[in-house]
């Protein structure tokens, strides 16, 4: 049993560096000789028809959040502001493109010159409408063409024209990927791209249901940074292999009696966007008061174990608009609520994302319906993803003190 009080570490970061070096290495390569085409895809795009047809794939949300994680979004954004983009739009979009204008990228230390040109951009609006123009900034620089997959929002029930129209529309694409694309589209590769993404993705859930150990092995803070393979490599045998490292070693934490928090007292659930600046300072913070946060909305977003190489287009579909962020506030609640319960939540932790309306739950009310149903207490802190300048550190610092203070005075 562990006597320690700082910050348990996960072994499988080691794994997880070589296996983000070696995508990114991949990448690299089909930029610099060609070999492959590159497609640009959002993060909860269809990665795996891309996959399936041969192209790297890179994700400039991905690039979001590391020029996040590096804390040099605040020197991109003004850039992109002046460039025309209001600073109230996406901090992902206005720090990836005032990288991309100043020729800044942290993949310079993995030995690029920039980011890898692409070839063509698959974006699915299932997020927000922002990555549209996102795509399409990139589209008009590059001269290359831009494909949409236009989910409706605020989904309240999936039914069945719903998810016919959206699974029309992947297939409805291929034709344009295929002028693209070295090979052309096979469905028994896309198949087998279906089964490897359904795959990780249940590996990734299972790695997620282990915090609902008590206590838990993980934070939400180690899961924003160790669900890299499953938003970049969804689809791929990599993304495969890393979750089965990662999760026996959760598996072993729990046999072991080992914690994330060495001193857990109370379990949090956190709503909305990473504040990615932050990622390291609030997982110190939040294990020095013996308080983990033990799930989120954000990292069970990639859990798509609806999708089913039987029916690969229809299943696509389903999983897509199943994500919580598509989902009307009714849906988002039942769900909510359910997480709460599993997970033996004690308090939620609201973060409102200036810049990502999309992903803050708490600006028509959802926060106040959920505590009337559960009797579970919430904090919301006003911050962003990205631009740090929304975040006041000593206020948050101040009220989530308070907030654990009154929680633990109630159990």
């Amino acid at each position: 049993m562990q006597e320690k009080t700082e910050i348990v570490k996960l072994q499988s970061a080691g794994n997880l560096r070589i296996t983000m070096d070696d995508y990114f290495s991949r990448l690299r390569i089909a930029d610099e000789t060609g070999s492959k085409k590159v497609a640009w895809c959002t993060s909860v795009g269809p990665a795996e028809l891309l996959y399936s047809m041969g192209f790297e794939v890179y994700f400039p949300e991905n690039h979001g959040a590391m020029l996040g994680a590096s804390k040099m979004a605040d020197k991109y954004i003004p850039t992109a502001v002046a460039h025309g983009f209001s600073s109230d739009i996406c901090s992902y979009l206005t720090s990836d493109i005032g990288a991309f204008l100043q020729n800044e990228t942290p993949l310079q230390k993995s030995g690029f010159k920039s980011v890898p040109k692409p070839d063509i951009l698959v974006y699915n609006t299932n997020q927000c409408r922002e990555v549209g123009d996102w795509f399409m900034y990139y589209a008009r620089h590059f001269g290359v063409p831009a494909l949409e997959i236009n989910t409706p929002l605020c989904i309240n029930s999936l039914t069945t024209s719903i998810i016919t129209s959206v699974a029309a529309q992947f297939q409805e694409i291929i034709p344009e990927l295929e002028k693209v694309s070295t090979q052309k589209f096979d469905i028994d590769k896309f198949r087998e791209t279906i089964a490897l993404s359904h795959d990780g993705c249940v590996l990734w859930r299972h790695v997620l249901e282990t915090a609902k150990h008590l206590p838990s092995p993980i934070t939400f803070f180690d899961a924003a940074i160790h669900m890299g393979p499953i938003v970049v490599m969804r689809g791929t045998q990599h993304a495969v292999d890393y979750y089965k490292v990662l999760l026996a070693e959760l598996q072993e934490r729990i046999k072991n009696g080992v914690s994330a928090v060495p001193k857990e007292r109370l379990r949090l659930y956190w709503d909305g966007m990473p504040l990615w600046y932050k990622l390291s300072s609030n997982a110190k913070m939040f294990s020095s008061l013996d308080t983990c946060v033990v799930a989120s909305t954000y990292c069970n977003s990639w859990i798509f174990d609806d999708l089913d190489s039987a029916d690969p287009f229809m299943s696509s579909a389903l999983a897509y608009c199943k994500l919580f962020i598509v989902r009307a506030d009714e849906e988002k609640e039942k769900v909510l609520g359910r997480l709460l319960e599993e997970f033996s939540i004690d308090g939620i932790i609201y973060h409102e994302s200036k810049t990502c309306p999309r992903n803050s739950n708490n600006r028509y009310g959802l926060q106040n319906r959920l505590q009337s149903a559960t009797k579970i207490p919430f904090l919301e802190i006003h911050g962003d993803l990205n631009d740090s300048r929304c975040y006041s550190e000593e206020q948050s610092i101040i009220a989530i003190e308070t907030f654990i203070q009154q929680l633990l005075s109630k159990k």
